[in-house]
Parts: C-alpha cells; sequence; structure tokens
C-alpha cells in the first residue's frame, strides 16, 4: 500500500521514542542532546532524556558526565555529543591537522590563546575565574549584547576550536582542560567519509525529514565543520541518493534506507516534550506531521506569547494535540495545559495525563 502521513507521523514518533534504555546506551543510539539553560521545570536536555532513560532524574547527566564518554560541543547546536562523533568534526582546521598557528584569529589573539593554553596545561583544570583573575583580560561583547569576561570569551572559543575541553561543571559553570586531538588524514576522500558520517549522524537524529527540512539540517552542520561549509551542498545531494525517500502531497521525503517505516500501532502513552526534543525540534517538519504552527516563546515579548514561556508540545499517542506549561512553586509542581481543538474526553486520555504528571514528581524528585 502507498505510504502516508500517517504512516511518517507513527514512524517520527517510534524510531525516536525507542524504548527506555540505560543513559550510556541511551547517548550512544542518540550521539547527540541538544542543551538548554532554560529550567522549565528542569533543563532541556534532561526532560529530552527522561523519555529514552530508564529512571531518569534531572541532573543526571550532568552528574554522570565524567564516566559517559561524552563531551559538550556544538553540533547542529550546543549540546552533548558522543567521543565517536566529535572526532569526526576536529581539529576544525582546513587541512584536517591540528595546529595552534592555524587558529583563524588575528596574530595577537593567537598569542593570548597560546599563553591561556599554557596556562590550562600547568595547572590542569580550570575554572573561568582563575583563568579571568591571573590574565585579567577586561570585558567584550557576547552573542546577546551583554558584557562578557574577554577570558571567559576566548575559553569558548578556544573550546569550539579545540583547544579545551569541558571535564565537568561546577553549579552550571564549566570547568576546562587541554585537548589534543588526534591528527587527522588530510586525503580528500577522508573528509569526505567524515562529513557524509556526520550528515548521517544528524538524519538519524531527526528522521523522516522533508525535503526543505532535509537541506536545512545539513547547512546547519556548518557549525560542525566549519571547515568544510562549502562541502555541505555536494555532501547533501549524496546523502539524497543514500537515503529512503517517499512522494507526499507533492512533498518529498527522507529517512535512513535501514529503517523500516512500517505501519505502527501507536502507544497508549501521554508525554510532555521539551521544545527541543527530536519528535518536535524541527517547526517545519511538525506543521506538516501535526498540522498547527508551534513556536518557542521563551524569547517572545509577553504579550505576543500565544502558548506560554516555556510551551512543552503535549504528545498523546501520535499526535501533538496541545501544550503544557510548568513550573515548580513552593515545592509543588503547577501545570496549566492548552489544547489546539478540545481536550480528549475518553477516560486512557486523563488516566495517563495523570501517569505522565506522577512520572514528573519522581524525575523532579518531588515525590512525597
Amino acid at each position: 500500500m502507498p505510504m502516508t502521513l500517517a504512516d511518517l507521523r507513527r514512524f517520527a514518533v517510534a524510531q525516536s521514542l525507542f524504548p527506555p534504555t540505560t543513559l550510556k546506551r541511551a547517548l550512544l543510539r542518540l550521539g547527540f542532546v541538544q542543551a538548554d539553560p532554560i529550567r522549565a521545570p528542569a533543563r532541556a536536555q534532561d526532560l529530552m532524556l527522561r523519555h529514552r532513560v530508564k529512571n531518569y532524574r534531572a541532573g543526571d547527566l550532568e552528574r554522570r558526565y565524567t564516566k559517559l564518554g561524552i563531551e559538550e560541543d556544538f553540533f547542529i547546536n550546543y549540546g552533548f555529543v558522543t567521543s565517536s562523533l566529535q572526532v569526526l568534526m576536529h581539529p576544525r582546521t582546513d587541512s584536517c591537522v591540528p595546529a595552534e598557528g592555524q587558529l583563524p584569529w588575528p596574530a595577537a589573539r593567537r598569542k593570548r590563546a597560546q599563553l591561556l593554553l599554557e596556562f590550562v596545561r600547568e595547572r590542569g583544570r580550570v575554572h573561568p575565574r582563575e583563568v579571568d583573575e591571573h590574565f585579567s583580560h577586561g570585558k567584550v561583547k557576547n552573542y546577546w549584547g551583554g558584557s562578557s569576561n574577554a577570558t571567559t570569551h576566548l575559553l569558548d572559543a578556544m573550546h569550539y576550536q579545540g583547544l579545551l575541553r569541558v571535564v565537568r561543571r561546577e553549579s552550571g559553570i564549566r570547568i576546562y582542560a587541554a585537548h589534543q586531538h588526534e591528527p587527522r588524514s588530510t586525503d580528500e576522500a577522508a573528509c569526505r567519509a567524515r562529513i557524509d558520517a556526520l550528515v548521517d549522524a544528524a538524519v538519524r537524529i531527526y528522521a523522516p525529514l522533508p525535503v526543505g527540512s532535509l537541506s536545512f539540517l545539513v547547512r546547519r552542520l556548518r557549525f560542525a565543520v566549519p571547515q568544510w561549509q562549502d562541502e555541505l551542498t555536494s555532501a547533501l545531494q549524496r546523502t539524497k541518493q543514500r537515503l529512503a525517500h517517499t512522494r507526499i502531497n507533492g512533498i518529498d521525503w527522507y529517512w535512513p534506507a535501514d529503517n523500516d517505516v512500517a505501519r505502527r500501532t501507536p502507544q497508549e502513552v501521554v508525554r510532555l516534550l521539551t521544545p527541543f526534543d527530536p519528535v518536535v525540534w524541527d517547526r517545519a517538519r511538525f506543521e506538516l506531521l501535526w498540522g498547527w504552527v508551534y513556536r518557542f516563546e521563551a524569547y517572545t515579548p509577553v504579550s505576543k506569547r500565544k502558548r506560554g514561556y516555556y510551551a512543552l508540545p503535549l504528545l498523546w499517542r501520535d499526535r501533538v494535540i496541545g501544550w503544557g506549561n510548568l513550573s515548580v512553586k513552593n515545592g509543588k509542581l503547577k501545570s496549566e495545559f492548552g489544547y489546539v481543538e478540545s481536550p480528549p474526553r475518553d477516560r486512557a486520555f486523563k488516566r495517563e495525563l495523570e501517569e505522565e504528571l506522577g512520572r514528573l514528581l519522581v524525575f523532579l524528585g518531588l515525590e512525597s
């Protein structure tokens, strides 16, 4: 029988929300977990993992970070990547060979970076405050238009270039150590293979993808491999040839060829998803699959918000039917819900919504 949009919708839910497993196995299967600092009622990475990890509790990723074989880094966004995925992105130099002298910075900044790197190597692990006290480089304007310590800004840039790694966090602050990436082959075919592997990893997280979203996703890999951003167009064409494909309502859809888009029976489960969950991250795909517009409104002026500060998409079976705004006040979980249409009236939905709120209490450590 011809494939339908309903088949793709069920596939999108089932392949991403796989049966809960251990934290390490879930991270290996995902490859990348996007991070966000907002807590509403918990950070995005924790809200994402609680659906995919048995007995997951808020903060487990940060608490167990050093034993999980993962790194903080940019992929399509900033987050946590497996070590095997990170090595495909580094070094972020044109030659595939790490060299501090190849940093795309003015000479004065390269010199400051070299001095800072020597300081980190001498100390082993450093807190940004410790670095700033030693160098006192002053202030610079950060991405959001505010003021940041110049040393903190330089630490971030060196981390992105792969000279430093985050070894852990203390009260949310990154603690850095020196990082030396292994030399990589400069062979053109080897570099192309690394790009293709990164594209495949991204597609596996967010498939099935309409053609426009596939192009958008591959372009975002310019953050992972800025040294190869000119190669991403040809990588996209190679990717289309490797992927399975169908055309529905005039739109081409793509997914990994080894994933079976079988007709699936939706689970009788309610899930409150973070806005960054792979199921709902792509807003264009969201609208095609679920028929309404969802926007992340945390940075939208209050008067212009339609769903709420941090509205969590509400998934019932294989349909996103609304959203929830959750907060913790005086040790109690507060919840408000909105629906695209009217809320389901069947007992199964009400029961499962209560079950989901109960799971959130355990996840947040608020159970009595």
